[in-house]
C-alpha cells in the first residue's frame, strides 16, 4: 500500500494505493482483477469508509506459483 495525507490537521488519507501480488498458476487476469474490484468496491468496510475522503486505486500483478 502507499498513501497521502492531507497536509493540515486532522491530516486524513487522499491518495490510497493497493497493489495486489496474486501467486498462482494460469490464473485468468481477468478473474484476478474481477475479485480485487468485488472486494474493493463491494465487501471491504474499510474501503467503504475511507473512500469518502481518499482516492482509491489498485493495482496487481500475477507471479506464477
Amino acid at each position: 500500500m502507499q498513501a497521502e495525507r492531507a497536509a493540515t490537521e486532522p491530516k486524513v488519507f487522499t491518495k490510497i494505493h493497493m497493489h495486489f501480488v496474486v501467486t498462482g498458476h494460469g490464473l485468468p487476469e481477468a478473474a484476478v482483477e474481477r475479485a480485487i474490484r468485488m472486494s474493493h468496491e463491494k465487501y471491504c468496510s474499510a474501503s467503504a469508509m475511507l473512500a469518502k475522503t481518499a482516492e482509491m486505486t489498485t493495482s496487481f500483478e500475477i507471479v506464477p506459483a
